[in-house]
């Protein structure tokens, strides 16, 4: 296992998880990466580590450039374990390694995952000089832990940002220019959606917090590092964090005999109709973590369900609980809810609640038809929808 040369003396020496497909119910259809870096100066040090499970592969990287004995320093920008899991077996091979850690949450919490090993903490403002290299610390706390932080470099112009900016991608490739742009930019959008957007705001001030830095490359904890499309990623992230949307689409729905899936498809004949283009999605064919990486960027949400047990659907219980979890909050974002059903019809009225719980504006009255829905009725679907 070779270390990749980001910048002279400036080493890549993370993992690749070419099979991982779920983070904490995220499905993550390309794998990932745990990134950590290497720098080579009259301190040594490393800049995060690796999932505990992959530390020989991790110590592997290092030993190709370095005695892993030889390192000084140990940054911990995240004291989650896909970036930390690995710092007990790299303490092995340099037990008398400082390891830094942002206060007071990363200080306070380290020694529970890890014990008694040589902490240092530092806050904002503080910088550790390496020979001809210096580091600042800037925490970002909440994006998306509380002992999260940048690590910045300036004789370089690297961020090492950890969680931030980073896509669950595994590659042989290690940077933006040599990947598909389009398959990057919808996995850091796909990130963010479904891990960072419950923080928008610590996200927004973040962004703030490197506005006035020189930045041309930006080392992410997981995925690809950023070095020719910088400008597109911030750019992207303060579009995502604001809530800034586009007049689009996404209609999710379940159906056990079809005929909320024909409401559905009505609903979006209604969007298109008004010159807003809509996404239809079934929700025992898409999951939710793609399910909210599209809605991230769209104004209006339909969520139908049919009538199961007095209650929605589970599939549609699970989307809306997922969503919500992740606080979208945003008035402007528009919704309602539709749905079929037999007898009772409570499902439709239990949607319309979760969405408001999420957030948002309820749009239209939310749309029931009972039993099978005729022609007609499907023409009004569409029809309340080009009127509104």
């Amino acid at each position: 296992m070779k270390a990749i040369e980001i910048k002279k003396d400036i080493y890549w020496v993370g993992v690749i998880d070419w099979n991982l497909r779920n983070f904490h119910g995220y499905r993550t259809g390309r794998g990932s990466s745990y990134n950590a870096y290497l720098i080579i100066d009259e301190k040594i040090t490393l800049i995060d580590t690796a999932k505990e499970s992959f530390k020989d592969e991790l110590l592997d990287r290092i030993s190709s450039i370095i005695d892993p004995a030889k390192i000084d320093y140990i940054i911990c920008n995240h004291l989650e374990q896909d970036h930390s899991g690995s710092i007990p077996a790299v303490m092995e091979k340099c037990p008398h390694a400082e390891i830094y850690t942002c206060m007071p949450n990363g200080l306070k919490n380290i020694p529970k995952f890890y014990g008694d090993l040589n902490y240092k903490g530092v806050k904002a403002g503080d910088s550790l000089n390496i020979g001809k290299r210096t580091l600042q610390f800037l925490p970002v706390p909440m994006l998306h832990w509380p002992d999260s932080m940048f690590t910045y470099c300036p004789e370089e112009q690297i961020l090492f940002s950890n969680d931030g900016f980073g896509q669950h991608l595994a590659s042989s490739l290690r940077f933006d220019d040599e990947v598909d742009y389009s398959t990057l930019m919808y996995e850091a959008k796909k990130y963010y959606a479904n891990i960072l957007m419950l923080y928008g705001r610590q996200a927004e001030t973040a962004l703030k917090a490197t506005a006035n830095l020189d930045i041309k490359i930006i080392a992410t904890g997981h995925g690809i590092i950023w070095r020719k499309y910088v400008k597109e990623i911030f750019a992207n992230y303060t579009k995502w964090c604001t809530n800034d949307v586009e007049d689009e689409a996404i209609v999710v729905y379940d159906s056990m005999w079809h005929s909320t899936e024909k409401m559905a498809k009505f609903i979006v004949e209604g969007f298109a109709q008004k010159g807003i283009p809509a996404q239809l999605y079934d929700l025992k064919e898409n999951h939710i973590s793609d399910l909210v990486t599209e809605f991230l960027t769209r104004k209006y949400i339909a969520v139908g369900s049919p009538t199961l047990n007095n209650n929605m659907m589970p599939t549609v219980a699970s989307f809306l609980c997922y969503l919500k979890g992740l606080s979208p909050k945003d008035k402007n974002r528009l919704a309602f809810a539709f749905g079929s059903y037999g007898w009772g019809g409570q499902s439709i009225a239990q949607v319309e609640e979760e969405l408001k719980n999420c957030g948002f504006t309820i749009w239209l009255d939310n749309m029931r038809i009972k039993n099978i829905p005729t022609k007609d009725e499907l023409l009004q679907i569409s029809e309340t929808i080009l009127n509104k």
